[in-house]
């Protein structure tokens, strides 16, 4: 299995919302617990896995609050057109690199699920702003 999640931090512009918030708490376990859950049910094999984390696909991940949607998202990363050129993927055909890039977008809802369930506990614990509710008061 891969390692755990290590967080590529970007350069943070004045509309990513909440971006280190997210981080802490893909650290503090959202990560871990989602892939665990995606782990159950994902058609990737070891061979696949061990592919996707050579290729840094795992920590390409990134979550982010919307404002515009004012929702929590995510982009999943995708194996490059350029695969058939790359050692890595040489020997895989289009339908498994469709199936792995299925199963990556599978990972990012597994583990979005989850940090919209730590976003509300901590919306009920704190006044972060997260959810709905509070995220609309909030005077920008």
């Amino acid at each position: 299995m891969p390692r755990e999640f290590e967080w590529q931090e970007e350069t943070l512009g004045s509309e990513d919302f909440y971006r280190e918030d997210i981080e802490d708490l893909l650290q503090e376990g959202a990560w871990k617990e989602g892939f665990n859950e995606w782990t159950e049910y994902t058609n990737l094999d070891e061979e696949h896995v061990r592919i996707v984390s050579d290729l840094g696909l795992f920590q390409a991940f990134d979550f982010y609050w919307d404002p515009t949607e004012d929702r929590l998202r995510f982009d999943a990363p995708m194996i490059s057109d350029d695969w058939r050129e790359r050692n890595a993927t040489e020997s895989l055909d289009s339908s498994t690199v469709s199936m792995i890039d299925g199963e990556l977008d599978d990972l990012g809802r597994a583990v979005q699920e989850v940090l919209e369930g730590y976003l509300e506990r901590n919306d009920e614990a704190s006044d972060y702003g997260w959810g709905e509710e509070t995220y609309s008061k909030r005077e920008e």
